[in-house]
């Protein structure tokens, strides 16, 4: 149970971030919890991540590729966090999270709905540790509602959500996206609903906590746009359209005599105008099958068509060279490849190197949004050692002494 140096091995040095001074109790699991807690981390909030000594979060060893045996994930989706063990079965667990509390802000939970209630964990004991605590609850369905007790992933809370209905290609079999996007939506939604309960606690005079309930199910159906109001009003239920939107004309993916595939989008009147003469047919832009919004709606398909035999006669770098200059909006269909090459990607420190002890220089994603005046910064990589800040959490904030966690170690409670 050793401490892993917290040097900054990476970032602005002495920048921690806007949530400096905010403190947060991690106990969940791949994936929404682990997330939330790694944009936190990233502004600088001190993230204890929370893990069974028997039962370890498996980000350890989650993606799809590894290093020397290592998963290149874990650095990432850890960074900026301390990690120690802790048994929240066991009684004595419970008492030093509890004790924990009192000194956090906020506690973020990714279990099953019921779980913490059934480790004696449930809010009303929080809050007696803590009348200020922020209980930020993810799970597939919410705490309430005949489905809470399932077991709920993203992939099946993106099918229900309506994200997958729509996806993909007309008669065809609807694909995912090739990431856990409703986790990943979850977890910003959790982000946002934990930092607005801090300014309504801190800011607004509140001073109590309270529960932010965000459930996966919820997170991707609130991305469906207009498809409730258009069903609810006019029965029309939204279908696939495969690489465009439906009605939303042009905006599509394009393939270029390079075989490069572009995206155009051009769909608003001024913007089309300027499509029409890069394409060298300007008369396009008065053709009545064209020349308003609905028009192109209702004539997508020949429109498209157009576009495409254009499309076709250029290679890609030219291609965009010409709509960009017209001011046209476009963009490459890049692969982690082409974003690595990217020179715009650099500037904008989209990727940041992390100095991993284990698996090298490694890059992964910078720290967005951007903060002009606090900036947040990779401060270090995941820790590898379960426990590694068992005795500066434990020892040096909550006061126990070697011998003291040595004893807990053997009990199996760290």
């Amino acid at each position: 149970m050793t401490t892993q140096a917290l040097t900054v091995r990476t970032g602005r040095a002495g920048a921690a971030g806007p949530l400096t001074g905010i403190r947060v109790i991690e106990v969940g699991m791949i994936l929404a919890g682990p997330f939330a807690g790694r944009l936190l981390a990233d502004m600088g909030a001190e993230v204890i991540k929370v893990e069974a000594p028997d039962r370890l979060d498996p980000m350890r060893e989650w993606g799809l590729e590894h290093y020397r045996g290592r998963s290149l994930w874990w650095p990432i989706i850890a960074r900026n966090k301390k990690c120690v063990t802790l048994n929240l079965r066991d009684p004595e667990g419970q008492r030093l999270l509890l004790e924990l509390v009192r000194e956090s802000d906020a506690i973020i939970e990714n279990f099953r709905p019921g779980t913490l209630e059934r480790w004696g964990l449930c809010f009303e004991r929080l809050r007696e540790a803590n009348p200020g605590i922020i209980l930020t609850r993810i799970s597939g369905y919410g705490q309430t509602g005949p489905y809470s007790a399932r077991a709920g992933f993203a992939s099946s809370a993106e099918a229900m959500g309506g994200l997958r209905y729509i996806n993909g290609f007309p008669g065809e079999l609807p694909p995912r996206s090739g990431i856990s996007l409703g986790d990943s939506l979850a977890a910003l939604f959790a982000t946002q609903g934990l930092l607005a309960a801090l300014y309504q606690r801190d800011a607004l005079g509140g001073r109590e906590g309270q529960v932010i309930d965000v459930s996966i199910l919820e997170s991707c159906f609130a991305l469906m746009e207009s498809a409730a109001p258009e069903y609810d009003k006019l029965g029309v239920v939204r279908e696939p359209s495969g690489a465009r939107i439906a009605g939303v004309a042009p905006s599509s993916v394009f393939r270029t005599a390079d075989d490069r595939l572009v995206v155009i989008a051009a769909n608003h009147d001024s913007l089309f105008r300027r499509l029409c003469e890069v394409m060298g047919r300007p008369e396009l832009a008065t053709d009545e099958r064209f020349a308003t919004h609905r028009a192109r709606f209702e004539h997508q398909d020949p429109l498209e068509q157009l576009i495409s035999d254009w499309a076709q006669t250029l290679p890609a770098a030219a291609l965009m060279d010409a709509l960009n200059a017209a001011g046209v909006v476009c963009g490459p269909i890049n692969s982690i490849a082409d974003i690595f090459a990217d020179p715009h990607v650099h500037a904008r420190e989209m990727l940041v190197d992390h100095d991993d002890p284990h698996v090298g220089p490694i890059k992964g994603p910078g720290i967005f949004p951007r903060f002009s005046a606090t900036p947040g910064s990779v401060r270090w990589t995941g820790p590898w050692e379960p426990g590694a800040h068992n005795r500066e959490i434990y020892g040096e904030l909550l006061g126990h002494s070697d011998a003291e966690l040595d004893a807990l170690h053997e009990q199996g409670v760290l």
